[in-house]
């Protein structure tokens, strides 16, 4: 019988703590029916060794931004900028971008600033928008409508654990809703009951790895194979099968990442 595949949407393959082993980590996901892995660059300035890897690996795509937390340590994004890396062919997200108020509030005003320029590359590009989010629920769905309502983009809510008002937000503009590691923790139930309220069709699975490892790894390093563990919880809150629940993440991924679709 042939093994489902699935897709990690979101993962970091350029972080030191997969140095030692990136091809090995590659295979094992692989292994466990992971056909495709978007590694996401956090800092423009390390763009060209995050696009080395996609490069280096057929299953590899990336995307590239400015994250929140770093936005006031980094140069300013432009939309330029960002227009042109689009045009690799592996080259399929703008970000990750967004707010980060937990640790970061004291950055506020430059976040916004680097959203909106991330924004703005997602809609001439039509590549998705890929969030970060953490308290800062009013002011994202507050920019995220605003900035729709401009013209339009598509966007995915990386890693979501925030609020279902939120969730509600970003489902209302017809964005898409990424379950992590996070959604499969015994207190997380409230995020699974978010989840489980969603369409099924905007739903995408990842890792965020080397962080956020889904049980029976948590407490350790986070890698692409593990996303099956995190799909499995998915398609229990779907009262799905393990392969139609991956199917319909894999759809909805390549209708999302319309340039890693096979």
């Amino acid at each position: 019988m042939t093994q489902p595949t699935i897709v990690d949407s979101h993962c970091h393959l350029d972080f030191a703590d997969f140095d030692a082993e990136r091809p090995d980590v590659i295979q094992r996901a692989l292994d466990a029916g992971v056909e495709r892995m978007v590694t996401i660059c956090t800092r423009l300035r390390l763009e060209p060794q995050v696009r080395a890897i996609a490069e280096a690996y057929a299953p590899v795509f990336y995307a590239a931004g400015t994250h929140p937390m770093s936005a006031a340590d980094e140069p300013l994004a432009t939309v330029d900028t960002l227009i042109a890396l689009a045009k690799h062919p592996k080259f399929v997200g703008i970000g990750e971008t967004g707010l980060d108020y937990h640790y970061t509030a004291d950055s506020a005003d430059i976040q916004k600033q680097s959203l909106r320029i991330h924004i703005a590359a997602a809609r001439e590009t039509k590549l998705p928008l890929i969030i970060h989010a953490r308290a800062a629920d009013n002011d994202m769905a507050r920019i995220l409508a605003q900035e729709h309502r401009n013209g339009a983009y598509t966007c995915v809510m990386h890693c979501f654990s925030s609020s279902a008002t939120l969730a509600k937000a970003a489902l209302d503009l017809d964005f898409y809703l990424s379950m992590s590691g996070i959604a499969t923790f015994p207190k997380s139930q409230e995020l699974r009951d978010i989840f489980a309220s969603a369409p099924i069709d905007r739903i995408l699975v990842e890792t965020d790895s080397p962080y956020l490892a889904p049980p029976p790894h948590r407490g350790r390093r986070n890698e692409p194979a593990y996303t099956a563990h995190t799909a499995k919880v998915g398609a229990a809150l779907f009262n799905l099968n393990y392969a139609d629940f991956a199917a319909q993440t894999t759809a909805n991924f390549d209708r999302l990442f319309w340039k890693a679709a096979l």
